[in-house]
């Protein structure tokens, strides 16, 4: 049996489908920014090839008129919803099942005294405090930076990433 060139080319088009749905795949279940050497060793495929794939993606998510987007940054990539269903991610991502009451409450301190020392968190929240950092910095949400016989606390770029706002004028609102 003999492959003849168009056998050839539909073995090629359902390995590009498949590569697709794999680097899709990557994108949904990291939910973060992910770097080429990331994708590589995750979907086993060429920084061109990968490449080539992405912008696909792109393509396929614009001409869909989708709310998902694939955003770069800094050679970095994300699978994310469009900026104009912000508020509905905002809503999700603060809910029951992400963070307690009381998380969300340590993260808002966190984001509105930034920056703040873990201490000074400490005395406003009481003791379970310390696991909501120890939480928050393991999702890399908030940064904290040894001063003393304490941490400051910060937020990271990372947060700004996760709640899907620019920076800290978008999501704060302080009061002169």
């Amino acid at each position: 049996m003999s492959i003849t060139s168009n056998t050839a080319s539909e073995i090629d088009e359902a390995k590009e489908k498949e590569y697709v749905k794999r680097i899709e795949a990557i994108f949904f279940i990291s939910g973060r920014f992910l770097s080429m050497q990331e994708l590589i060793s995750l979907s086993d495929l060429n920084p061109i090839i990968i490449k080539e794939l992405i912008d696909k993606l792109k393509e396929k998510y614009n001409k869909d008129d989708s709310a998902i987007e694939i955003t770069e940054r800094n050679g970095l990539w994300k699978m994310d919803i469009r900026k104009e269903f912000g508020n509905i991610a905002n809503r999700l991502a603060s809910g029951n099942s992400e963070f307690s009451k009381a998380e969300r409450e340590t993260l808002a301190i966190i984001a509105y005294k930034q920056p703040i020392k873990q201490s000074v968190i400490i005395k406003i929240r009481g003791n379970k405090a310390y696991d909501h950092v120890k939480k928050f910095i393991e999702l890399n949400l908030v940064k904290k930076k040894k001063i003393g016989h304490t941490n400051e606390l910060s937020l990271s770029d990372e947060f700004y990433d996760y709640f899907n706002v620019q920076d800290s004028k978008d999501f704060l609102r302080k009061e002169d």
